[in-house]
């Protein structure tokens, strides 16, 4: 793995929050100035790279992966699918996190799945399923995220309170627990089932 593969894995998974020469000197041990100039060798091969779609952003010495301009129509349709496309699995599992621990950051959202959530939440907040409610007190101010009364009329739900309860505390106690994000799926599908159900129920009684 070479130097500069290092710090583009980094960009990657720091998404549209960014990441900061300091942090990528405390992740990698590499001299702020060799950084500065990886960054700059970075930036551009994809300039230079015409089957690249991606480009580096720097603002107030916080880095950040983009794509280029020439590549936003593309992006924008499959950001604006239709609500009537079903729901990915990565999507019902960012949906669940969100719907029980909010507001919560990007960053503790990937910690509990244990991969990379940026795109997934970026076309939620396209869908209007998932919103921005604020920013952390701390350094880089992550965003923090919640659902939306969207996502209430999506799901059938009058409020989260209708969200079944899930015992976390007793994850402690299990001999082999699940995964926190198992834990929130399998409620919040059980839920989505029984909404089913019942409109299913409704419609046969009618007939």
């Amino acid at each position: 793995m070479t130097n500069i593969e290092q710090i583009e894995g980094l960009l990657f998974v720091a998404g549209d929050e960014g990441i900061t020469v300091a942090e990528i000197e405390h992740a990698t041990g590499f001299a702020k100035p060799a950084i500065t100039t990886m960054l700059t060798q970075l930036a551009t091969k994809y300039q230079a790279d015409p089957d690249s779609a991606l480009m580096i952003l720097s603002t107030a010495n916080t880095y950040r992966l983009a794509t280029k301009a020439a590549v936003a129509p593309v992006l924008k349709r499959y950001f604006e699918a239709p609500l009537t496309t079903s729901l990915s699995q990565a999507s019902l599992e960012v949906l669940a996190i969100i719907a029980y621990r909010q507001p919560l950051t990007r960053i503790e959202i990937d910690e509990i799945r244990g991969v990379h959530s940026g795109s997934t939440i970026q076309k939620l907040v396209l869908r209007q399923l998932v919103t921005e409610t604020g920013r952390l007190s701390e350094p880089g101010r992550p965003i923090l995220y919640g659902t939306t009364e969207l996502f209430l009329d999506y799901f059938g739900l009058k409020s989260l309170d209708d969200l079944p309860a899930i015992d976390l505390a007793a994850l402690s106690d299990a001999e082999h627990p699940a995964p926190e994000t198992d834990l929130f799926l399998n409620a919040f599908q059980d839920k989505l089932q029984a909404e089913r159900e019942d409109e299913q129920w409704q419609n046969d009684y009618k007939r």
